[in-house]
């Protein structure tokens, strides 16, 4: 770096003269710079959407996961550094395992939230770590009902109706605010979140996959992957609207 940055960047310690954490802002910018994710919680659940670039003709197709089991009642969806994510997401799973064992029932989705958040947060608070470059959309259906969370680099957890992280956050999360969220079916929901990623996503040509899943009535209050059929429809759909768009333009 220059200017006011020289030197300041060099822990997650250690504050610049105007308050910044550098290394923070580098984890965020890493979580800024990936694919696309979409969280959306509509009236009867929560759905996932993950936007996955094809990164060689030879992958398997669905090796490359962003979406995560955490329990029965729980998923996340990753934005970042894969393998940064895939941390955070195994020490969910260890959250929701003891808290299980402990108290004999699932874990409530803001305890995991919150739990999460301050593992998160204490990889910024010593030199010999570095944040992770990684956040997390949380899904959860509990006693409470359905709800989603988000847990960005520096460990802030906060709950939504519904938001995006990645590249092309801001033009998602306007797509989000014109939904009425309260009034969508996990169905439809699924069928905007692909809607959103695919109006959204960067025209450069590239191959790439959804990942999608949801928590629902419909899902018995399980996370699980969307069925294909609802996957291929929702494509269908997001396809066809933008070659609507494209004829008005």
């Amino acid at each position: 770096m220059s200017g006011i940055g020289t030197g300041y960047d060099l822990s997650s310690t250690t504050y610049s003269p105007d308050g910044k954490i550098f290394q923070t802002e580098y984890a965020q910018k890493a979580v800024d710079n990936s694919s696309t994710v979409v969280g959306l919680r509509c009236k009867d659940g929560v759905v996932l959407a993950c936007e996955k670039l094809v990164l060689s003709k030879l992958l398997v197709e669905g090796s490359n996961r962003r979406i995560h089991n955490i329990d029965r009642h729980v998923g996340v969806a990753v934005a970042g550094l894969a393998p940064d994510g895939r941390m955070v997401a195994n020490r969910a799973w260890d959250e929701a395992a003891s808290y299980k064992r402990v108290y004999g029932e699932p874990i409530p989705g803001h305890v995991l939230c919150e739990r999460v958040g301050s593992y998160v947060h204490m990889f910024n608070l010593y030199w010999s770590l570095r944040p992770y470059g990684a956040a997390l959309l949380l899904a959860a259906y509990d006693k409470n009902g359905p709800a989603l969370y988000a847990v960005d680099p520096s460990g802030t957890s906060l709950r939504y109706f519904g938001t995006a992280v990645g590249k092309a956050r801001q033009a998602a999360k306007n797509e989000i605010e014109k939904l009425k969220l309260n009034e969508l079916s996990a169905r439809e929901a699924v069928i905007e979140a692909v809607k959103i990623l695919y109006k959204v996503r960067d025209e450069d040509g590239k191959k790439f996959e959804l990942d999608v899943s949801w928590v629902c009535d419909e899902s018995g209050k399980v996370h699980q992957r969307v069925p294909d059929e609802l996957l291929a429809e929702a494509e269908r759909q997001a396809k066809a609207a933008l070659e609507d768009s494209d004829m008005d333009d």
